[in-house]
């Protein structure tokens, strides 16, 4: 009710809303609808929430282990091993442009990563490259 209650009082004082599914000209009873909805699929949340955790405490209490240890060693290597893969993919599709920038002239690595950010290529994680990083995929590209 207090979602209900606060965004109620906001239209009260003709704050706008911009609701981007509903666009800019929302009627004021749908966005009680949307705000009650909201509140109720909060309560759901919080009470599915409150449940599996007294659950889990019961099971506790009756000795139960709660997590799976038997396989944490196995499940590091593989994910160990996803990763290096997942980099060495990237590292032989990246390292042809780092050569290619290169072998235009550019020879320090914080050139080539300047170049690289120049050009729109982003890192393996979306971001822009540092020296450090085209360094690193070179040296995994030499592997």
């Amino acid at each position: 009710m207090r979602l209900i209650c606060f965004v109620a009082g906001l239209m009260a004082q003709r704050v706008p809303f911009l609701v981007a599914e509903l666009g800019a000209d929302v009627d004021p009873f749908m966005l009680h609808v949307y705000a009650a909805l909201a509140e109720k699929e909060r309560r759901m949340i919080s009470e599915r929430t409150r449940a599996a955790r007294a659950a889990l405490a019961a099971r506790k209490a009756r000795g139960a282990r709660l997590g799976n240890r038997t396989n944490l060693a196995a499940a590091q290597a593989l994910s160990a091993a996803r990763t290096a893969e997942a980099a060495r993919r990237f590292a032989a599709n990246v390292a042809p442009v780092i050569r290619e920038i290169q072998n235009s002239g550019v020879s320090s690595l914080r050139g080539v990563a300047a170049a690289l950010n120049a050009r729109g290529v982003r890192t393996a994680r979306g971001g822009r490259w540092a020296a450090t990083q085209v360094g690193a995929v070179l040296a995994c590209a030499a592997d």
